[in-house]
């Protein structure tokens, strides 16, 4: 039971950890300073840490990497508008 405890700590810390830059962007809609790449693979790995929790049924791992996809993915949406109007 503590154990799982350390992975929800861990989901809530890192998921967090992305608020700040998500408010950030979608405030400024800059996002000029942002590695394309970098967005592009946590993304998609952010989205199979969630497939992989969804058939474990690690409900740490699907709240966390949920969250966290929905926010990455905001990122990189905004990312790719600011590409194409550019």
């Amino acid at each position: 039971m503590a154990l799982e405890w350390i992975g929800y700590l861990a989901a809530v810390l890192t998921t967090a950890a992305f608020l700040p830059q998500t408010v950030l962007t979608i405030r400024t809609r800059d996002t000029q300073g942002l590695s394309l790449g970098m967005y592009s693979l946590f993304t998609t790995g952010v989205a199979c840490w969630l497939v992989y929790g969804v058939v474990r049924g690690d409900w740490a791992l699907i709240l966390a990497n949920g969250i966290t996809l929905l926010l990455a993915a905001t990122i990189l949406s905004l990312k790719l508008l600011s590409l194409r109007r550019a």
